[in-house]
């Protein structure tokens, strides 16, 4: 049977090996959270770099949405002026052709009907 004195020693062995777990435990855990802030850190940087990847995305393709619409929407009014002041010089060629058009329109879309 052990003595008092090998019981005193394992105890006291017991606890200060529960003292350096303890100990171990706190360091791991500081180191863990200085990882953890350091990972965080990393990511949001990241995340500002795609941020503003995106940013740059959507401004050069508003600016050039806005170049495409502003090119189509002044080729439309070109096409109106041209088209008004060919009606405006031969009126009568003009209303023979719409009309020309409006039969041809009228029967393709009859001829569907039956």
């Amino acid at each position: 049977m052990p003595t008092s004195k090998a019981r005193e020693d394992v105890k006291t062995d017991l606890n200060a090996l529960k003292e350096d777990l303890k100990s171990v435990g706190r360091e791991e855990s500081a180191r863990l959270r200085a990882r953890a802030a350091e990972a965080e850190a990393a990511l949001r940087e990241k995340a500002e770099v795609a941020r503003e990847k995106a940013r740059v995305y959507y401004d050069d393709a508003r600016v050039r949405g806005r170049e495409y619409y502003d090119e189509a929407a002044e080729r439309l009014d070109e096409a109106q002026r041209y088209l008004v002041e060919r009606v405006q010089e031969r009126p009568m060629q003009s209303t023979a052709i719409a009309l020309g058009v409006g039969v041809v329109i009228g029967l393709l879309l009859a001829g569907r009907r039956h």
